[in-house]
């Protein structure tokens, strides 16, 4: 079918949609120049935020050398002689800042669907979004394109895992989301919240007391299961965990990309609880399980 064939090129990268042009301004890619302002930004792109220290580094590398690798972009039909930004928009936001008129472009003729691909590869190949970010862009592309989980990761080089984790992101609240967008608390915060039962709460603490993802870690892991008060005169399960039991708790959850906890009893029994965020990550460790 169309789309089968078009899946592959995402997998190939950025070189595969403009030839393999590389990084020398030499190269024999059909580049050209065009005005800053004939410029537009892509509206699918998943990265929302520029940090200014970044754009202001990169500006300053271009007023000594230029912009090296051309920007990727498609024609609008709407708008005559104007261009959308495949790929390269924080080469243009810098381009303006170090007082360019003009940059190096590579035209191409694409869908929506294709855009949006290498809108996200760019970005998740070079590190440039935040965890937020790179889950809405991964959402979108299954939601709206019809990728699976396991697609996606053989196709962005990512393990199923990290792909699910990332995704797992999108069910904290849109104040908790906002401060991993903004840098206040890290991917690996984040994912640590799922875990408790009172993110929000907890987030603050990670902000104003700078917990770790470990100690968030073994907030979760303390934490009673509902339906269980703590028993009179006796301190909750799993609050004197020693770190041999979390040490396994945090392998586990790395295995099998799940929240864990290891519940050890007297006499040398316990039990491990393993928490999953939708249906399809429960079909998923059922898998693993049965070793498929």
């Amino acid at each position: 079918m169309a789309d089968d064939a078009a899946r592959p090129r995402l997998g190939r990268g950025l070189a595969a949609l403009i030839g393999d042009f590389g990084s020398e301004a030499g190269s024999d890619a059909p580049q050209r120049k065009v005005a800053v302002e004939f410029l537009r930004p892509n509206p699918r792109n998943p990265r929302r935020r520029f940090h200014d220290p970044d754009l202001d580094e990169l500006a300053a590398s271009i007023k000594l050398r230029g912009v090296i690798q051309p920007i990727v972009v498609r024609a609008l039909a709407s708008v005559p002689g104007t261009y959308e930004i495949v790929a390269g928009e924080r080469r243009w936001r810098a381009a303006q800042r170090a007082g360019l008129n003009e940059v190096p472009v590579v035209t191409v003729e694409i869908d929506d669907r294709t855009s949006l691909e290498y809108a996200i590869l760019e970005n998740v190949q070079r590190t440039d979004l935040n965890a937020i970010e790179e889950a809405a862009g991964y959402e979108r592309l299954m939601g709206e394109f019809g990728y699976s989980q396991s697609e996606l990761a053989e196709i962005l080089g990512k393990s199923r895992s990290h792909l699910a984790n990332t995704l797992r992101l999108l069910q904290l609240s849109a104040p908790i989301q906002e401060r991993v967008i903004a840098g206040e608390i890290t991917a690996g915060h984040a994912r640590a919240l799922l875990a408790v039962r009172d993110p929000e709460a907890v987030a603050r603490r990670v902000v104003a007391e700078g917990l770790s993802v470990r100690e968030v870690e073994a907030l979760a892991s303390a934490e009673v299961p509902e339906g269980e008060g703590p028993r009179p005169g006796r301190p909750r399960r799993g609050a004197e965990k020693d770190a041999e039991i979390r040490t396994l708790e945090q392998t586990l959850a790395k295995v099998l990309g799940l929240g864990v906890a290891v519940k050890p009893r007297t006499g040398g029994v316990g039990e491990i609880r393993i928490r999953y965020g939708s249906a399809a990550e429960l079909e998923s460790l059922c898998r693993r399980l049965n070793g498929n």
